[in-house]
């Protein structure tokens, strides 16, 4: 017969493991089991711990500097586009030389940023990220309202400044064009040489406030050189005279014979058959200039006596051209000086409408110089009528003389024996001696100007 066997609950032995210390413990251990023997335990390195540690702090850096990174790139992309503080149009001068802190002071300044530290960022980034096309440059501009940080460095960078206009009227002296551009207020610095005579283009030039009046004339001869070679190369055949230099002398006479655009090339034409044919050119201008030189007054009556006065450009005196223009001549003078009007005829006078009468002989000249004393004589008394008369019938009086004619040479004569043949005055015509001739009289004026 079998023993009986009481009926115990399992315990685990030491080789197994831990013994519980109670049934519930059995049933949920409180406790980990021991490692099993045999297998050996692996200490931690101590250098792979460092190093984890270094890169996840490098890891955590990196992160947070991305993150900065962003949210400025965001805040400049915003204050780069937003729209400006200005309420109204604004004009800042940015003087030459000034550093890019001293702009965006003055911008600051002016209300055209609202602050001059996200300008600076702004144009720092967009310098390196575009150096040939972002560069601050000096001038005056117009900023309109809410203008922003981005569009107030593309105007700086494109140098978009507010432009100004020096126009400069045709057939001045090159000392009367410096005068002029003396009083010109949006123009700076000193001239330093006044320029030779006829090297100057006159046009209308625009320019930056503040420019210098010596650069401005640089510049205007650099025009002349340009449309006067141009123009060479366009120039007819067979000219009486050899080199660019001696076509701008002949433009310079045309320039100051009239004011006609449908008269310049008929007047060159004349000038070009009477050095064909040897003779002096006759013209008054010259004259004027010969004496008085740059500072000459244009249109101021021409004595006997400055006529008969020798010096190298009284063209009464000397055969061919002068030596040196007498003005700075248009570029339409000057297309008419190289292609003259062909024709026969050798002299002009007025008309006393503002144009000439040109004729191919002497005696038709001087039937038209005639007419012209008696245009003159009624175009005299009407101003000394209107002198006496009261104020409104001095302006209806003045009236008809409101189209003057203007620096008008004595009409050249017929060249005989090679000598130089006296004035065609009225004298010649076979009218009667009269005390005041054609070198005396009040020349009329040719035209206004600009």
């Amino acid at each position: 017969m079998s023993r009986g066997r009481r009926d115990v609950p399992p315990t685990l032995s030491r080789r197994d493991g831990v013994r519980p210390r109670s049934p519930a413990e059995a049933l949920e251990p409180g406790r980990a089991p021991p490692r099993p023997r045999g297998m050996r335990q692996r200490k931690e390195s101590r250098v792979l711990s460092g190093f984890a540690r270094v890169v996840s702090g490098v890891m955590t850096i990196l992160l947070v500097l991305m993150l900065t990174a962003g949210g400025l790139t965001l805040l400049m992309g915003h204050l780069y586009s937003r729209p400006g503080p200005l309420t109204l149009s604004q004009t800042v001068v940015i003087p030459k030389g000034a550093s890019s802190n001293e702009i965006a002071d003055d911008l600051e300044r002016e209300g055209v940023v609202s602050s001059r530290l996200a300008f600076m960022a702004n144009y720092y980034v967009q310098s390196r990220m575009r150096p040939k096309d972002v560069m601050l440059k000096h001038g005056e501009y117009l900023f309109k309202p809410n203008v922003s940080i981005r569009e107030v460095i593309e105007i700086l960078s494109e140098g978009k400044s507010v432009m100004y206009k020096v126009t400069i009227p045709e057939g001045l002296t090159s000392q009367q064009i410096v005068e002029r551009l003396k009083g010109e207020e949006n123009l700076s610095g000193e001239v330093t040489q006044i320029p030779a005579e006829g090297s100057i283009l006159p046009e209308t030039y625009s320019i930056e406030k503040g420019m210098q009046r010596q650069e401005l004339l640089e510049r205007m001869q650099l025009k002349q050189k340009q449309v006067l070679e141009a123009a060479w190369q366009r120039r007819q055949g067979e000219l009486p005279f050899a080199t660019p230099d001696q076509a701008v002398v002949m433009a310079s006479i045309i320039e100051k014979e009239t004011g006609r655009a449908d008269e310049r090339e008929r007047i060159a034409g004349v000038f070009v058959n009477r050095l064909k044919k040897g003779m002096p050119l006759q013209s008054d201008p010259t004259i004027l200039y010969g004496i008085y030189g740059g500072g000459v007054q244009w249109g101021k009556p021409i004595l006997q006596s400055e006529k008969d006065a020798k010096n190298a450009h009284n063209t009464y005196q000397i055969k061919g051209l002068p030596p040196t223009p007498i003005c700075n001549p248009g570029r339409p003078a000057l297309e008419a000086a190289l292609n003259p009007s062909q024709h026969g005829d050798i002299f002009f006078v007025a008309d006393g409408t503002g144009g000439h009468i040109f004729s191919a002989t002497l005696k038709d000249h001087n039937a038209a110089v005639t007419n012209w004393r008696k245009v003159e004589k009624d175009m005299r008394a009407r101003q000394a009528a209107a002198k006496d008369a009261p104020e409104g019938a001095a302006a209806a009086a003045a009236a008809p003389a409101a189209n003057p004619v203007t620096e008008i040479p004595s009409p050249p004569a017929e060249d005989t024996g090679g000598e130089a043949a006296p004035a065609a005055g009225a004298e010649q015509a076979g009218a009667p001696p009269n005390p005041a001739t054609a070198s005396t009289m009040p020349l009329p004026v040719r035209k206004p100007k600009r």
